[in-house]
């Protein structure tokens, strides 16, 4: 499973969200007049032989109206703590501003799995430290789920199983990111879309489904119906490209036929004019003769001495 590719369709298609959750200390002044915009991932390299270093999601925060300078912020998500690299993100901070000419940089990472991870690198010396990189962390499992059952981010709730919680409100924690969804997202297709997200991280087994389909019928009931309309688009859309497609298809082949029956009277006339009636055999095979065999039996009328010749493929 690609947790870093799950996270980044939640950061691209909730950037608002994102970062007010997972960047909560610098969202204040990204509201709804600031446009958020997705950047490449990949460096360029210097050397065509070196490999990229990429991260999940840069967004560049800007400000139409110019009351701020534009903002980059670093989304990675981190499945394991004790893999995160705090060297590569600076690095690849470090390269980001460069390519952008900014120092206006917000690096965030999300920490999926609960561990230790270091915070800070400081390069230097005992005289001064003459690097000091810091990154604001989001560790998923230290977060309780219970100050988010009621929020209005719809990130946030739908990251609740990712959250901290007892065991006895597991069902409540899904319920409720199922609720965030259906009251949250108005679209049909990504409300199926991350009830899928909300599925894996919740990780209910067979006995916990059940429950819950016997607790919250409401919800189990909503989002089967949308699931329900989803696919009967789905199959009315396919319907109708499938009848687009087939009328295209009908059109050529009706215009293909027709300049096959038109080029099969023309060299009917062609023969009778030299040959006189032509005989049953002969007119059948013009009748059923391809395109390509016609034009190569009109270019013999005018040298050929009898129809045999002329039809003699």
């Amino acid at each position: 499973m690609s947790h870093d590719q799950n996270f980044k369709n939640l950061i691209v298609d909730y950037p608002h969200q994102a970062i007010h959750f997972f960047a909560a200390v610098e969202a204040q002044a990204v509201d709804a007049g600031a446009r958020i915009l997705p950047i490449r991932e990949e460096q360029l390299k210097e050397r065509l032989g070196e490999r990229f270093r990429e991260l999940d999601v840069p967004l560049l925060v800007e400000w139409p109206d110019g009351r701020r300078a534009a903002l980059l912020f670093v989304f990675e998500e981190e499945t394991e703590p004790a893999r995160f690299s705090i060297h590569r993100l600076a690095h690849y901070c470090l390269d980001l501003a460069e390519l952008y000419a900014t120092d206006r940089v917000v690096p965030v990472v999300i920490f999926l799995h609960p561990g230790a991870f270091p915070t800070r690198l400081a390069l230097g010396s005992e005289t001064r430290t003459y690097l000091d990189f810091r990154y604001l962390a989001c560790a998923l499992k230290q977060i309780p789920a219970r100050d988010h059952l009621h929020s209005p981010n719809l990130v946030a709730r739908l990251n609740l199983p990712n959250m901290a919680y007892a065991p006895a409100d597991k069902l409540l924690v899904y319920a409720q990111a199922v609720r965030g969804l259906i009251d949250l997202e108005p679209s049909t297709e990504k409300r199926l879309k991350y009830l899928d997200f909300v599925d894996i991280y919740a990780d209910l087994d067979d006995n916990e489904r059940q429950l819950y389909t016997q607790l919250y019928p409401h919800e189990v009931a909503t989002m089967s119906g949308f699931a329900q309309r989803f696919l009967e688009k789905g199959r009315e859309e396919g319907m109708q490209q499938g009848m687009q497609q087939g009328m295209q298809q009908g059109m050529q082949q009706g215009m293909q036929q027709g300049m096959q029956r038109g080029e099969a009277r023309i060299l009917t006339a062609q023969l009778r004019l030299r040959f006189g009636e032509l005989p049953a055999a002969i007119a059948q095979r013009i009748e059923t003769a391809d395109a390509e065999t016609l034009l190569r039996w009109s270019e013999r009328v005018l040298t050929a001495k009898t129809l045999d010749e002329i039809v003699a493929d």
